[in-house]
């Protein structure tokens, strides 16, 4: 099971996915050059929420048909520091209406 997390530091922004920094995913699409951000709805965190759910699907075409879903219910709610799990963002897309990675 992945776990991806975010944290706010004194160096700036950091978001892993198993420790490790998350691919933003630019070769999908550019929604914000700036990279990531969250608690928002806007194009950083839009960028944040494509790159998670690229690597959770491991489909970029099925991660931009829901990006913006998600980022909307889930990515401008998260807190300044957060946590989810493989199984918490498939329980998350279910709630959405989104479908989950193994689809």
């Amino acid at each position: 099971m992945k776990v991806y997390s975010g944290d706010r530091t004194i160096d700036g922004l950091q978001v892993t996915v198993d420790g490790e920094p998350l691919d933003p995913r630019f070769d999908l699409k550019v929604l914000s050059p700036d990279g990531f951000e969250w608690t928002y709805e806007g194009p950083e965190p839009a960028q944040l929420a494509l790159a998670m759910l690229a690597d959770h699907y491991g489909d970029g075409d099925k991660a931009l048909a829901h990006h913006e879903t998600f980022m909307r219910e889930v990515v401008a709610n998260f807190a300044n520091e957060w946590e989810m799990t493989s199984d918490d963002m498939d329980e998350v897309l279910a709630e959405i209406g989104c479908p989950p990675a193994t689809e």
